[in-house]
């Protein structure tokens, strides 16, 4: 007997040996990334960083907090995430001075920092990655250069809109416009100091044509100031008149703005989220890197939208489907794990099972007299408690109402929230999908997975088909103008909103209002 009860140890022993190691995954990188505003661009990066996180030798994990521009808050989300497990954090700061105490108590706690986009006034981080700031705006300063020698007649008016100054890229981006204007006395340079909104750009564009010289060319250091100039200059008549030119170059933004002629030019800032992973991956892996990484960008004019456009649409297309083939990874890794437990524990369990069995049945022979006895005895007992159970259960039972009410269905109450979000913030030009996942409870992939599941619609696409769905009720019962409804439903520029529309409902807006009329 003690013989068996040794070798039944030593097997339960060696089995639970056996479930641990299997259990044992290849290592796994959690990396922290503080975004420090939300938008399109930085939008496209972070789905790049997300589609990224199995596509190297080693697999990473991304987090990704957004600031909203709020600098305290991003204080906060940087001490959050290095508290959190992370291995590297990946920051673009919102401003340059006031996050440098937060990138030093990160470090302090032996985390790898990396700066992306922008710098904080620290030299305490490991690399850099990012556009050239200052390329950029000497690119476009060329190009405005070119275009305003096309000008005859009067000395042409070159206004540069800049960005918040403090902030890294709209000093470099100033810096490297200005020293394309040097030397060009043939030009008038003007610059004001607005921020990164339309709505301000609008104002200080409105303001230059109110009070004059009328500017020629306008430059904005982003292609969404650059909606907020072409507004100012369709609502003053100058359509056509007043060439704008921007940075960023995103598909269905700026690159979209040149092919509708509401921008004459834009510069692709580069994203490459995928870089930033593999420049973070290196540094852990302790490989070789290089401090200071800049990505190339390109400039768009109306004779290459097309190409570039049709070129950047289909890097999306397979970034999004990398995102959709890395979800389905997480679930099959999740389902082979699983799997993998179930079955190593169930050789443990048989294994368990056999040793149970012989030590059973050496004491069944032993005792086989005393057995019977007690199996009669317990026979009894069984017989009595299994009778006094079935009694209780089916008084539980019968007992239990049969007219509850079922309860709201989840779906519903979802659909009534994001609508009423939706309508409520409607008219806001630069509404975000974070901003909406914040009015309903859920994160911005949530958010994606849960339209996208209810309606077979993204987000964007169910918030562009509620606008049109709202204009074209405006134009059936209102007097307003097309340009009008267009600000009213969240559309930058009329142009966008008409195309839009065609594509919608198959005629311009102006079309249905003659139908309308008639």
């Amino acid at each position: 007997m003690k013989t068996i009860h040794s070798t039944f140890i030593s097997m339960f022993l060696l089995a639970a040996i056996l479930l641990t190691a299997c259990s044992e995954s290849r290592k796994t990188y959690k990396i922290g990334v503080s975004q420090c505003s939300a938008g399109q661009w930085r939008d496209k990066v972070n789905r790049e960083m997300l589609a990224a996180q199995h596509l190297y030798d080693t697999d990473a994990k991304v987090v990704i907090a957004n600031a909203h521009d709020d600098t305290q808050l991003q204080i906060r989300q940087i001490d959050s995430l290095s508290e959190s497990g992370i291995d590297l954090l990946v920051v673009a700061p919102s401003e340059a001075v006031p996050l440098a105490e937060a990138i030093q108590r990160t470090r302090k706690k032996g985390i790898p920092v990396i700066f992306f986009d922008r710098k904080a006034e620290t030299n305490d981080y490991k690399a850099f990655i990012g556009g050239n700031n200052v390329e950029a705006g000497q690119t476009m300063g060329d190009y405005a250069v070119l275009l305003a020698r096309q000008i005859t007649g009067h000395r042409p008016v070159v206004l540069e809109v800049t960005a918040a100054m403090n902030t890294s890229p709209a000093r470099e981006r100033h810096h490297g416009f200005a020293k394309a204007m040097e030397g060009h006395s043939e030009l008038e340079y003007i610059c004001k100091e607005g921020d990164w909104t339309s709505e301000k750009t609008c104002e200080i564009v409105a303001e230059q044509i109110a009070k004059g010289p009328l500017p020629d060319i306008v430059f904005c250091h982003n292609d969404g100031m650059g909606t907020g100039a072409y507004k100012a200059v369709v609502e003053a008549g100058y359509e056509g008149k007043v060439k704008i030119i921007g940075i960023d170059g995103l598909p269905e933004e700026g690159i979209e703005y040149v092919k509708l002629g509401h921008l004459v030019g834009t510069y692709v800032y580069p994203t490459h989220g995928e870089e930033i992973i593999l420049l973070a991956l290196r540094i852990l892996n302790q490989q070789p890197f290089e401090r200071e990484n800049t990505l190339q960008g390109m400039i768009v004019t109306p004779e290459n939208a097309d190409l570039i456009a049709l070129n950047s649409r289909e890097l999306i297309k397979q970034n999004d489907h990398m995102i959709t083939i890395h979800d389905k990874l997480e679930a099959f890794s999740g389902l082979y794990n699983t799997q993998h437990k179930v079955l190593v524990g169930s050789f443990v369990c048989i294994a368990l099972l056999l040793g149970a069995l012989i030590i059973a049945w050496r004491a069944f022979l032993q005792t086989r007299k005393t057995i019977r006895q007690r199996q009669t005895m317990n026979e009894e007992q069984t017989l009595f408690y299994t009778d006094a159970v079935n009694r209780q259960l089916r008084e539980i039972l019968v007992s239990q109402p049969d007219d509850i009410p079922s309860p709201r269905k989840q779906d519903v109450l979802f659909a009534e929230q994001l609508n009423e979000a939706i309508r409520k913030n409607m008219s806001n030009p630069n509404l975000k999908m974070d901003d909406l996942g914040e009015d309903v409870g859920l994160g911005r992939v949530q958010l994606y997975r849960k339209v996208k599941a209810l309606t077979g619609l993204t987000p964007v696409e169910l918030l562009r088909q509620m606008r049109l769905q709202r204009a074209y009720a405006l134009l059936n019962s209102t007097t307003k103008t097309v340009s009008e409804i267009a600000f009213e439903v969240g559309f930058n520029t009329p142009g966008y909103f008409s195309k839009c529309f065609k594509e919608q409902y198959g005629k311009l807006p102006m079309d249905l209002r003659t139908e309308t009329t008639d």
